[in-house]
């Protein structure tokens, strides 16, 4: 056996039914940079069925003592999807829903102006089993993905709710207009839970975004994931001795490889790196003349940059970048693909390298947003200006391996470590923690041979301040604030990082008496890697961030314990 190994093809054997279903398509001797592992007869067409878009969201006005908030409720259910062409079995999913309706994949969107208050309500009404993957608790945790949240409503991996309960989450939306996520992230199996479909974009919004941003029809959310299926439509799961997930099939929006009808004009794309482990390097491509489109980067996972011309750009797990794409010069007529030159250490197949097809239908309809806006000062991420020489310490970040153990470390320590009474934290942590707003450098390594890691930081937003190995270079794209970082294999990298500020009232109505992020209590915050294989087996760690003034209170009993300040409520 070649790339297709003995070890790679016994874990398989043992996925039982899953791999009788997905079989091989070419022989074994044949590499898996070329082979899919789905069946011939179910693989599904490329550029035949029309990207979705996912639903809004509505709120509930409401108001309490501490004043008007908007509560959002959406329910965690199992259901099917027919993510394969019609005719093909469908996909068991596990999804968000609204009400009583069927889940989607990805889950309801969720648009929100600055500074609003809001109650996220969510019910686990999932089974008790996967139907999938059979393990039993299908226990979930809402990680609302780049928002300085209170730990208790952070999901924290340890922070469950278990099915037939529910849990409030309270959002600020403070921070700048930026594009983030909702999804899973239970302990152990975020990957699985992720990877059946529990995940969906999360807006933030303000009036100098709506003002020169394109909007509506014109931005558009799009969720790129990957995944292989079984004959009997199932999702099949492959993560090559915890090393990660690389699919056959390339979604969007939950369709595989879809078209999208487009007007000659500007077009704004949100696109979130929904996939397990694959990293992407994207670019639009005319398929009658060859050309790329100049793609101009607006927005990076925390928040809207000087734009910066771009011919494709390297995307990892859990990233979002905010592009804005001009279609004026094509034909209408033209075809235009969004097309993938895979980054070293993914495993690519036979269509990988396409993701999605743009059809260039008409002309332009609406004559606003047709320049690519430079945004003022006021609303550039403070990180992007603030000054190294500000920082209090400097903070060192090793990622390692276990081989022994087949456990991928921070700091040579598991989450186990962390576990027990949630202690374990950056040793330096205790004595003299970080404070909202104080800005640190951290020094990142990645010595874990052989992979990839996109890094991401609750809490933090930073900037990349420089990168030796691989290209040695931060590129142009990255030049915006980050909650995620792609730290590639030998890397080095250092980061300018700012601690979050949430507002001096909480959302859910508590006074802080301080302009902080934790009152006077402080809290906990998660480090991980967002190849969720790696995450799952065993790599994350914990950082304290104390109250703005004061001794932080580690008793682990105070209100903001990421585990037990706001536990699930029974239905």
């Amino acid at each position: 056996m070649t790339d297709v190994d003995r070890r790679d093809f016994v874990k398989l054997a043992g996925l039982g039914a899953c791999v009788t279903a997905v079989g091989l398509a070419v022989p074994l001797g044949q590499s898996a940079s070329t082979a899919d592992w789905i069946s011939t007869s179910l693989k599904p067409g490329r550029f035949v069925r029309p990207m979705p878009l996912p639903q809004l969201l509505n709120p509930v006005p409401m108001t309490d003592e501490h004043g008007d908030f908007l509560q959002y409720e959406l329910t965690q259910r199992a259901g099917s999807l027919q993510v394969l062409d019609p005719g093909a079995p469908k996909t068991p999913v596990l999804g968000y829903a609204i009400g009583a309706a069927a889940p989607t994949v990805p889950g309801p969107m969720i648009k929100v102006d600055q500074n609003t208050r809001v109650r996220m309500r969510v019910r686990n009404a999932l089974p008790t089993t996967h139907p999938t993957f059979g393990y039993d608790g299908v226990a979930t945790s809402v990680h609302l993905h780049g928002s300085a949240s209170l730990p208790q409503y952070d999901g924290f991996a340890d922070d469950l709710t278990l099915p037939g309960r529910s849990k409030d989450y309270w959002y600020p939306n403070h921070q700048g207009a930026r594009t983030i996520w909702y999804h899973d992230h239970s302990v152990h199996h975020t990957a699985q839970n992720i990877y059946s479909g529990l995940h969906a974009q999360y807006h933030i919004q303000n009036a100098w975004e709506k003002e020169n941003l394109p909007q509506g029809k014109y931005d558009v959310p799009m969720s790129i994931g990957d995944a292989m299926f079984a004959k009997d439509g199932k999702l099949a799961y492959m993560d090559r001795e915890h090393s990660g997930l690389w699919g056959d099939v390339i979604t969007v929006n939950g369709v595989p490889w879809p078209f999208h009808d487009v007007e000659r004009r500007f077009y704004r794309f949100r696109i979130l790196m929904a996939t397990l482990s694959r990293s992407m390097r994207l670019s639009f491509v005319n398929t009658r003349t060859g050309a790329v489109l100049p793609t101009y980067v607006v927005a990076t996972d925390g928040g809207v940059i000087p734009p910066q011309l771009v011919a494709s750009w390297r995307h990892s797990s859990a990233e979002r970048y905010e592009v804005m794409v001009d279609f004026g010069k094509c034909r209408v007529g033209d075809k235009v693909e969004l097309r993938n030159a895979s980054p070293n250490k993914n495993r690519d197949f036979l269509h990988t390298g396409k993701v999605m097809q743009f059809r260039v239908k008409t002309e332009p309809t609406d004559t606003r947003w047709t320049v690519v806006p430079t945004p003022p000062a006021s609303e550039i991420n403070p990180v992007m200006t603030a000054s190294a020489s500000a920082s209090r310490r400097t903070r060192d970040i090793d990622l390692e391996h276990d081989d022994l153990t087949n456990e991928f470390l921070i700091n040579g320590k598991a989450w186990r470590d962390v576990q027990a009474g949630h202690w374990n934290i950056f040793a330096d942590d205790r004595g003299s923690p970080p404070r909202p707003g104080d800005l640190e450098i951290w020094r990142i390594e990645n010595k874990s041979g052989g992979w990839f890691h996109p890094l991401h930081f609750h809490l933090v937003d930073f900037r990349i301040l420089s990168r030796r190995g691989g290209t040695g270079r931060v590129e142009a794209w990255e030049k915006g604030a980050k909650d995620v970082v792609y730290v590639g294999e030998g890397e080095e990298i250092e980061l300018l990082v700012l601690y979050g500020m949430p507002p001096a009232t909480y959302p859910d109505g508590r006074s802080t008496g301080k302009a902080g992020a934790n009152g006077d209590q402080g809290g906990r915050y998660m480090i991980h890697c967002h190849n969720a294989p790696h995450e799952d087996h065993d790599m994350m760690a914990q950082f304290l961030v104390g109250p703005a003034s004061g001794d932080p209170d580690l008793s682990g009993t105070h209100v903001n314990h990421p585990v037990y300040g706001a536990p699930s409520y029974e239905d």
